[in-house]
């Protein structure tokens, strides 16, 4: 009916603790526009029916929250890590520095050595709103761990969008943004965008292809509107092919 322009971005949801009945509801309502599913930090240690959600999640990349990934690095425990991984049968590997201080060579490595039996997706970025790290050094890490083996490269923002590529108050940090995307190409990478804000901002700035992350279940079509141009944030970047937003 509507001749919206098509894209191909990806949509990295968010999971912290749905059920499997409430994942059935969400993939018959809008499983066509998830791409990735992550059960964040160590819900997926914590879940009781894990195998059972898996089971409903079958045919949908998931991923397991790095944050969990840095606790079994402090307890030397990767290899046990990457057996469990293989009894749940997934194939995709979230490695993250943003709690524990890790060397960069040891990240690298890990994210090296996984690469060989899973897709990695490497995070950069502190989970420490008050860490300042400066963009040469971002655009540095990035390309270092795109190098070494990642599928994508995710931007740190939190689940509220408090650190990282935002600030403390929740502001992107809109300069180290642009600096980033000047050197890596922007489909290797994956902005964390918990808020509609947020999500509109990539749209209108980069176009509906662009790849986000965290995204709340609830908030899955939302997004797809907006990447169509059928909410008002949108409409006239996307839909009526208007300028995209200034920096």
């Amino acid at each position: 009916m509507l001749d919206s322009r098509p894209h191909d971005g990806l949509t990295h949801v968010l999971d912290k603790g749905l059920g499997p009945r409430a994942w059935e509801d969400v993939l018959e309502t809008c499983g066509d526009y998830i791409s990735i599913v992550k059960l964040g930090w160590g819900t997926a240690y914590v879940t009781p029916n894990l195998r059972r959600k898996l089971d409903v999640l079958r045919g949908k990349p998931v991923v397991i929250g790095g944050t969990f990934l840095e606790a079994v690095i402090v307890q030397d425990k990767v290899d046990e890590y990457k057996r469990w991984l293989g009894e749940l049968g997934l194939t995709h590997v979230e490695i993250s520095d943003g709690v524990v201080d890790l060397p960069r060579e040891r990240k690298l490595e890990l994210i090296a050595d996984f690469a060989r039996d899973f897709t990695v997706l490497s995070e950069v970025g502190s989970k420490d709103a008050e860490v300042n790290i400066a963009p040469y050094l971002w655009v540095e890490w990035i390309k270092e761990e795109l190098e070494v083996g990642a599928w994508k490269v995710i931007t740190e923002g939190r689940e509220g969008g408090t650190a990282g590529i935002y600030r403390p108050t929740g502001e992107m940090r809109t300069g180290l943004i642009d600096e980033i995307a000047h050197e890596i190409p922007v489909d290797s990478l994956i902005f964390e965008a918990p808020s509609k804000e947020s999500q509109a901002w990539f749209i209108k700035h980069f176009g509906p292809s662009v790849n986000l992350g965290n995204i709340p279940p609830e908030e899955v079509i939302p997004l797809e509107t907006l990447r169509l141009g059928l909410r008002a944030d949108t409409l006239k970047e996307v839909l009526l092919g208007g300028d995209r937003a200034a920096t």
